[in-house]
């Protein structure tokens, strides 16, 4: 038998790298993306039926590749803070945010129930929502 030389050891990549700079046009339509998802988030903020959360977590998520500054905004803002700082604690979505969604589907499966003229389309959203509403009270809380 010959004696080998071992085998050099190599390194396992890391998760806590460093991401790779975006060219500047990518920076800009995340930016953009993110901006778009703030703006959707707060029309959502105030329109019945219409998701808050979905989209203030796409702006964070995109402003986090693209603008240090939105996302140290979005992270301090009074409203879409304590939601950002919830769900990177483990998915936790408080018991006022699980109300108030529940309230505005409510209020939105009515309104579509008294104005829709295809019942299999208000079955298909109402049967979404109601999937939606499950997901979120089986979330948990903080």
């Amino acid at each position: 038998m010959t004696d080998l030389p071992p085998k050099p050891v190599t390194s396992a990549p890391t998760k806590n790298r460093e991401p790779k700079p975006l060219s500047a046009p990518v920076r800009y339509l995340l930016m953009a993306f993110a901006l778009i998802c703030v703006l959707l988030g707060l029309i959502g903020a105030v329109v019945p039926g219409m998701p808050t959360t979905v989209f203030i977590l796409m702006a964070a998520w995109a402003a986090v590749r693209s603008s240090p500054r939105l996302h140290r905004w979005l992270y301090a803002h009074h409203i879409f803070g304590p939601l950002l700082r919830n769900w990177d604690a483990g998915g936790q979505v408080s018991r006022r945010v699980k109300w108030t969604a529940t309230a505005s589907m409510l209020f939105s499966g009515a309104l579509i129930l008294y104005v829709s003229h295809k019942p299999w389309l208000t079955a298909v959203t109402l049967g979404i929502m109601g999937c939606v509403l499950v997901w979120l009270w089986l979330r948990p809380e903080p």
